[in-house]
């Protein structure tokens, strides 16, 4: 098994590329640190019992990862990859059942403009952030305010607020007129 490392726009996290699905079409999952994982995925525990890992993104066919500003990627690449290559050629699952990501409910009467925002995020947004190592996810609409959290490099990248407010919320005022601003959620 091969796997590729990128580097991301956020100099404290890399980008892993086993070459292969890591969550699929399950979404994405980010702990923030080695408290959010809670037993929900063995491949994260495995990476954070690596001294200098502080934060793990699972994305689709990528696992992101963010060191401590106390250690340099020299130190860490090898053993991040030593622990992913272990995980899959055992052929381990990445998350236990049924983890998933949770948004707000939606009111019916906007219903039809949810779809049109997350159809805007999946074929617009979401392949742009995956390239750098992260993903946008929905978590909610009310009152013309969409709320969505940066996850994985781009939750830590100084540029994620001005790519928010700049990038996603022009183009999804552009597109759908009831909008009126995007929040980030934590």
């Amino acid at each position: 098994m091969f796997i590729e490392t990128e580097g991301t726009p956020n100099p404290a996290t890399l980008k892993f590329l086993p070459g292969r699905a890591v969550m699929g079409d399950a979404g994405t999952i980010d702990f923030i640190d080695a408290d959010a994982v809670g037993g929900r995925s063995a491949l994260a525990e495995a990476l954070f019992a690596i001294p200098g890992v502080s934060r793990v993104f699972l994305g689709n066919d990528f696992v992101s990862v963010t060191k401590a500003d106390t250690v340099e990627w020299d130190e860490l690449r090898g053993q991040v990859l030593s622990t992913l290559m272990d995980h899959f050629v055992a052929g381990r699952p990445v998350v236990a059942e049924g983890v998933g990501v949770t948004e707000e409910a939606i009111a019916p009467e906007d219903a039809e403009i949810v779809v049109q925002i997350k159809d805007l995020l999946d074929t617009r947004v979401r392949p742009a952030v995956a390239g750098d190592g992260g993903d946008i996810v929905f978590r909610g609409y009310r009152n013309g305010v969409v709320r969505l959290t940066m996850q994985g490099a781009c939750s830590g990248c100084p540029s994620s607020r001005a790519t928010l407010k700049h990038g996603v919320e022009n183009m999804l005022r552009h597109y759908v007129p009831e909008v009126v601003s995007v929040e980030q959620v934590d």
